[in-house]
């Protein structure tokens, strides 16, 4: 798993780099809560056909709080993240879940933006019904 180059308290000295490893952290961390919500509920429910509660959406994860033209913004650009029409930088579907369950979905953007969170970025979970 990506570790840090060093413990950093404010996110403006964050290289790309860190963010980099930061996203990575967090992609991992949606994986493994997007598995461990199918898995919990297939042994809850039984599972279906289809293998995953069957109501159809997105997910994603918004940050925000960081404008594009300073470094910081520069930075998260170079690392690979845009910003929507909002100005927040998005990442749809943070876990990579090829399946349409938006229960799952949410489990992992979750999971992503507590990462986030946990790094000194103001991110928040998002979803919607298909």
């Amino acid at each position: 798993m990506a570790q840090l180059t060093q413990q950093l308290t404010d996110i403006n000295d964050y290289t790309v780099e860190d963010i980099v490893n930061i996203t990575t952290i967090a992609e991992q961390s949606a994986k493994t809560a997007q598995h461990d919500f199918l898995q919990q509920w297939n042994d809850r429910t039984g599972g279906n056909q289809y293998g995953e509660p069957m109501y159809c959406g997105f997910a994603w994860v918004n940050i925000y709080g960081i404008k594009g033209n300073t470094k910081l913004g520069k930075r998260v650009k170079a690392a690979g993240l845009t910003q929507d029409y909002t100005k927040a930088y998005s990442i749809w579907n943070p876990g990579q879940y090829h399946g349409q369950s938006m229960d799952v979905k949410e489990a992992g953007a979750r999971a992503y933006a507590n990462v986030l969170t946990a790094y000194g970025f103001r991110a928040s979970a998002g979803s919607r019904a298909d």
